[in-house]
């Protein structure tokens, strides 16, 4: 391969050929390579500042004619720099043994030739900046369904908090929303990526994949497949990590411990997966992680159950609402709206602008996606979670338990009236253990005897169910402690605590009565 080639060929990071060791730069390699990320970093931290920094050079008076031979100067020697370390890295890379063999493997990928699988069974042996990945599946059409406007206020009142709210989210704002996708967090962090990468592909046989969004990003995927290691191997798991969370170290222990098959991805600008991690961006990447698996790795969406943590319950939710034929949902220490957490930790004086940001731009409302999703639901709470909270410490302002009663409202309007609406707050204060209901099997009696009666040939998805409008207040009472428990879970745990096996459940829905017998 000519000389030129090296100097823009990717980070060689491991080649799985056995051992632990990681790739060994040379030493021309690894100092050229030190000096781009020092100024790529530089660059990411003069953006994030560029206001300040904008403001400073203003008034040092660096925007004046005179200076413009100093900033040439200054322009022309950091060019210099860049063109040396490229060549200096380039010169390394090529004199490396390890990596011309990649290469060339890379290469071979690239060119298509005609065993395209042979080729890319070859690059999966090595571990390698995920921009230079081939593409694996592509996305030619989104399922998007189309949003209705909202209404704004008047355009020319609102426009300085407009502005204010643009410029804020598209700089900083996203990235405090997403820290994930901030550059220096993920150079931090890199070594741990990949050791939990290795982890996944060497010991869970994991295959990686690049997937092509109908927007043009490439999501980074991991497919650990466990069809063929018993019945749970046929259900596959789809994991959307939390704001700040990758696949690598994220939530897809927890089912593969339970020998699910379980796909991760990473949102739109988190390590490997381009992009930034807009809502409309985030809808494309799980839209085409969904098609991909259906498409691709041949599951039906009977199969398929989404499992969402965080502020991945935004993702999971929408694709509940756009796969809704999918056999459940898993949600683990998610809110009913993002806007709800935002307000308590910014500053009164700014919440107007809050709210527009938040509003236009990252209108994360999940209780607006779960009223769009018939299918079974399972919530996991933490009890001590210092993130979800409005009030920390006070359990009562989870706001897990606001997207609970949201969906339950929705499902059964009889039975959720604005007295157990208040009932379910005040049970929801406190942990499940103290909720006591004797009429449990009367419930899920009534339940099925209801669902039987009235046409819905057993099945329970087709909400909202009518059930309970000639109900007492007691039996609305009880009734509503009983769905209460069966679509929460309490886990005595932070935030960030992995979640344990035995938390990880099917979402239960309401039996049909051809394969449930009262005892």
């Amino acid at each position: 391969m000519p000389f030129h080639k090296y100097l823009f060929t990717p980070r060689l990071f491991k080649e799985y050929d056995g051992t632990k060791d990681v790739y060994e730069p040379g030493t021309l390699e690894k100092y050229g390579d030190q000096l781009l990320t020092a100024l790529n970093l530089m660059w990411s931290l003069g953006y994030y500042t560029s206001p300040l920094l904008i403001t400073f050079l203003y008034r040092r008076g660096y925007f004046v004619a005179d200076s413009v031979g100093t900033l040439a100067k200054f322009g022309t020697g950091i060019g210099l720099l860049v063109a040396f370390s490229l060549c200096m890295r380039g010169l390394g890379r090529s004199m490396n043994v390890v990596y011309v063999r990649f290469a060339e493997c890379l290469e071979n990928a690239k060119r298509g030739s005609q065993d395209q699988d042979a080729a890319k069974s070859t690059i999966r042996r090595y571990d390698f900046d995920f921009r230079a990945w081939p593409v694996d599946f592509t996305v030619t059409s989104s399922v998007q369904r189309a949003q209705a406007p909202r209404n704004k206020p008047l355009w020319i009142s609102s426009l300085p908090c407009q502005i204010l709210a643009y410029l804020a989210i598209h700089t900083f704002g996203i990235r405090m929303i997403y820290p994930g996708s901030v550059q220096l967090l993920q150079s931090y962090i890199e070594p741990m990526l990949l050791q939990g990468r290795t982890k996944v592909i060497t010991q869970d046989k994991g295959r990686r994949n690049k997937v092509k969004t109908a927007d043009g990003n490439g999501i980074d995927t991991m497919f650990v497949d466990n069809r063929e290691k018993g019945a749970n191997g046929r259900t596959l798991v789809i994991c959307s990590e939390g704001n700040a969370g990758f696949y690598e170290i994220g939530i897809m222990s927890t089912p593969m411990e339970l020998q699910y098959s379980v796909l991760g991805w990473n949102h739109p600008g988190f390590a490997g997966s381009s992009g930034r991690p807009y809502p409309d961006q985030d809808q494309n990447a799980i839209d085409a992680v969904l098609q991909f698996a259906i498409t691709d790795l041949g599951f039906t969406p009977e199969n398929i159950i989404l499992y969402g943590w965080s502020i991945g319950g935004y993702s999971t939710l929408y694709a509940a609402s756009q796969y809704p034929d999918v056999k459940g949902v898993v949600l683990d220490a998610t809110f009913d709206d993002v806007l709800q957490l935002a307000l308590p930790r910014m500053p009164e004086s700014i919440s107007n602008i809050v709210k527009i940001a938040i509003r236009d731009y990252v209108n994360l409302n999940n209780t607006e996606l779960i009223s769009q999703y018939n299918g079974p639901v399972m919530l996991v709470r933490r009890l001590e979670d210092e993130i979800i909270c409005s009030d920390d410490g006070n359990l009562g302002t989870n706001r897990g338990n606001f997207l609970l009663i949201n969906m339950l409202k929705c499902r059964f309007p009889n039975i959720f009236k604005p007295e157990q609406e208040n009932l379910a707050k005040d049970v929801l204060s406190k942990p499940l253990e103290f909720l006591r209901n004797d009429s449990e099997d009367l419930c899920l009696s009534l339940l099925m005897s209801y669902l039987s009666d009235n046409g819905n040939n057993g099945t329970s998805r087709s909400y909202p169910i009518e059930i309970g409008d000639e109900y007492s207040s007691e039996q609305r009472d009880s009734m509503a402690k009983f769905l209460i428990k069966k679509h929460l879970q309490d886990f005595k745990s932070t935030h960030c605590t992995p979640l344990p096996r035995e938390f990880f459940q099917q979402p239960w829905e309401i039996p049909s009565d051809t394969d449930f017998v009262f005892t």
